[in-house]
């Protein structure tokens, strides 16, 4: 995995919820950071990296402010 590239998307997909036209389009860029940060997680884990916590952090609050969670 290039986690540069991953950084870039989940910033990219970030930025895109934020200029959405619409709350269904704002909702799909979220639901897309949330899986890009997962991935994050998941691969720093699998390293033993100590940020993998603040990436966990961050796909539960993507989910939520999806929609994904029903919290």
């Amino acid at each position: 995995m290039d986690i540069n590239l991953e950084y870039a998307a989940h910033q990219a997909a970030l930025m895109r919820a934020q200029d959405a036209g619409s709350a269904d389009q704002r909702e799909r860029q979220f639901a897309k950071a949330s899986h890009i940060a997962g991935r994050i997680s998941a691969f720093q884990r699998e390293l033993g990296a100590a940020a993998a916590c603040a990436w966990s952090a961050a796909q539960v609050l993507a989910a939520r402010q999806s929609g994904a969670c029903a919290n």
